[in-house]
């Protein structure tokens, strides 16, 4: 019986076998993936028959530059391009070779993906060779590991990078969902003038759709550069046809996320005109009162004066006196508001 285990975790102590490589997979000709073990030779690019490499890299190591100037990721000029510090979403082609950068995820051990600029993942795709990497820890890559780990046939380098951006879309899709889902629920407490709390909420769901638009419109600006370029850049039809369909799937997401926007902008206003009202109310209401109590504190006032000469001040009844004069003159203030016409605010 075979008995099948588990690679161990390779440990930060131990040296790859090209400076910052986080991991390497080799596919052959079926197109099933393996990852290469760390004191396994990785063959040189394009030497592979039918079958290609990836290669996966932390761009914060220093000593990554000068393996990209011996050429072993792609065309020199391309790559260095391609891996550097710019966070602007780009494609570069060269020779055959396609790099660029496109935004990615975030992804934080014990908590959701988020939705930040530094999401980046750099990228540089030849015939028999996908070279990639990050600054960040980003979600594109590792789900697109694990789908290959798992059996998923990937023939060419194309197909990896797009398993790689069709992970992060569907990320990108479901985290609009959650974001539509909590927009329902805080326009059901509008509309039913249960507010709560929901100004604190709409505020980072806001950011996070307009963040979501703004890397969108990154991403459809490299795809659909893919998907026009020409034979004169020697782009591959299977790169043009598989921008082609990314580029509609990323239109479509990018549409959801400017209706969101817009819904929770829309929202935020709602939300503000609701609460002005309510402290319209409440500010009249303050108001009334206020004019109510003024004659009575005039009133009173004017009796708790210690001088001499003050009316009342040997008259067995006076207080009795004063304190009605102070209650007729709240019942002439409320009878001079109802006669000058001022009402609370409508809603």
């Amino acid at each position: 019986m075979e008995v099948t285990t588990e690679t161990p975790a390779r440990r930060l102590c131990d040296e790859p076998a090209l400076p910052g490589l986080l991991w390497a997979m080799r596919f052959d000709e079926t197109g099933c993936g393996h990852l290469v073990d760390h004191g396994e030779a990785l063959s040189v690019p394009g030497s592979f028959g039918e079958a290609f490499t990836w290669l996966h890299f932390n761009l914060n190591d220093a000593r990554l530059p000068a393996v990209i100037d011996e050429g072993r990721l792609g065309p020199p000029r391309l790559a260095t391009a391609a891996f550097a510090s710019d966070p602007h979403q780009r494609l570069i082609v060269e020779a055959g070779h396609i790099g660029g950068v496109v935004a990615d995820l975030v992804r934080e051990t014990g908590e959701s993906p988020r939705i930040d600029a530094g999401g980046r993942l750099h990228f540089v795709m030849g015939p028999r060779l996908l070279a990639s990497g990050r600054r960040h820890p980003v979600l594109g890559p590792d789900l697109a590991r694990d789908a290959a780990v798992d059996g998923r046939g990937i023939l060419a380098p194309i197909q990896l990078l797009d398993v790689i951006v069709e992970r992060v879309v569907t990320s990108m899709a479901a985290t609009g969902a959650r974001l539509a889902d909590e927009l329902d629920e805080i326009e059901d407490h509008i509309l039913d003038e249960r507010v709560r709390g929901e100004r604190r909420r709409l505020g980072p769901i806001r950011r996070d759709a307009v963040r979501l638009h703004r890397q969108l419109l990154g991403l459809r600006a490299v795809f659909h550069r893919l998907e026009t370029s020409g034979a004169d850049e020697e782009v591959p039809d299977a790169a043009i046809t598989a921008a082609t369909r990314i580029a509609q799937r990323l239109d479509a997401l990018d549409r959801d996320m400017v209706l969101l926007a817009d819904r929770s902008r829309l929202m935020q206003e709602e939300l503000s005109s609701y609460l002005a009202q309510a402290s319209n109310r409440q500010l009249y209401m303050l108001s009334v009162l206020t004019a109510l109590f003024l004659p009575p504190t005039l009133v009173t006032g004017l009796f708790g004066m210690n001088t001499k000469g003050l009316p009342l001040t040997e008259n067995e009844a006076g207080s009795t006196v004063a304190i009605a004069i102070a209650c007729l003159s709240a019942v002439v203030a409320y009878a001079l508001i109802r006669v000058l016409g001022i009402r609370p605010p409508r809603d």
